[in-house]
């Protein structure tokens, strides 16, 4: 009997530390390397993505444009002239609206760029003057399958598990270039492992009809997230849980200002998209763009931990784990 209480008590024990670790996890605040250690280093650059591993993140991101030849480019924009020196390498290539398109460019011509820290093409002044100087040292733009093998190789090297959190940009765009964006970067996630909720990859993208599309038609079972910019996408929480496991919302979103009273006020996006068991990764969190806050830790407290939200977009990875770490 004595033995049998014993074996009761055990299983109480296990049971209960089991259900601990899955609140734990569940409760995790996720932090993800915007476009890399891009506080620190030009954005999307390898080196500016091996600094954010060493930070430490759940994720590290990728945004996604096709070259000529089909190749998905880690590069923000599907245009070059804000982070590359493109108008001077190649000043003919520009099109009739004066922008330098990353579509009309092989992966040889794009290798040939050095990539900058964002700046103004204008004004040539650099968009976050504080950051890496502009146009000192070099760094090159790179392909989707050259930073995976760079973050599966330090998860090798490392015995660390940080995932990946690509976004594929301008669908649209792309489709009616002739180009299927999105059935390419499948293709490339599914050769290095990447097809489902278990696997450490997190896809991401504004376009709904589009995220619709690669849950139903083409059938990916990754983890997704719909990107939201607009008031209007908050009325459709219900129809993207359909399709989406998460939401992306700009923090401005979340965080309505301040009362009489001095008080942040928060919307109730992030408690219906729970109540909708969507989970909730805003954007974009910077140490040197605090708005109306007085610190960056009372923007992330007022939104990590008053608002709820689950995870971060930031330049700064490293500021924003030593805060969740501490709190």
């Amino acid at each position: 009997m004595k033995k049998l209480i014993v074996i009761l008590v055990l299983s109480i024990v296990s049971c209960t530390n089991n259900i601990s670790k899955k609140a734990v996890l569940t409760n995790k605040k996720i932090v993800i390397a915007h476009r890399g250690a891009s506080g620190y280093l030009p954005e999307h650059t390898m080196e500016a993505k091996a600094m954010a591993y060493a930070m430490n993140p759940d994720y590290i991101e990728q945004d996604i444009v096709l070259s000529k030849d089909n190749i998905p480019i880690v590069i923000h924009d599907i245009h070059l002239e804000s982070v590359t020196d493109v108008a001077t390498k190649f000043p003919n290539k520009k099109r009739v609206d004066g922008r330098y398109y990353v579509i009309d460019f092989t992966l040889d011509e794009l290798k040939q760029l050095n990539a900058l820290e964002r700046f103004n093409p204008k004004t040539n002044k650099a968009i976050y003057p504080n950051r890496f100087p502009l146009r000192k040292s070099i760094f090159k733009l790179h392909t989707l399958q050259q930073e995976i093998e760079l973050i599966q190789g330090l998860n090798k090297s490392t015995g660390k598990n940080i995932g990946i959190y690509p976004e594929i940009k301008e669908p649209s765009f792309h489709l009616k270039e002739g180009k299927d964006i999105s059935k390419i970067v499948l293709k490339v996630l599914k050769n290095y492992g990447y097809k489902t909720k278990n696997d450490n990859c997190i896809l991401q993208c504004f376009d709904g009809n589009e995220l619709k599309r690669i849950r139903n038609k083409l059938n990916s079972q990754l983890f997704l997230v719909q990107l939201m910019e607009f008031k209007k996408d908050e009325a459709k929480l219900e129809e993207i849980s359909k399709y989406a496991d998460g939401i992306g919302p700009w923090y401005k979103q979340i965080i309505k200002g301040k009362n009489k009273n001095g008080n942040w006020q928060i919307s109730n996006l992030v408690t219906k998209a729970h109540a909708l068991n969507l989970k909730v990764h805003a954007y974009t969190f910077r140490a040197d763009e605090l708005g109306d806050f007085k610190s960056f830790d009372e923007l992330l407290n007022t939104v990590l931990f008053k608002a709820n939200i689950d995870g971060v977009f930031t330049d700064f990875s490293d500021k924003v784990k030593a805060f969740v770490n501490k709190n």
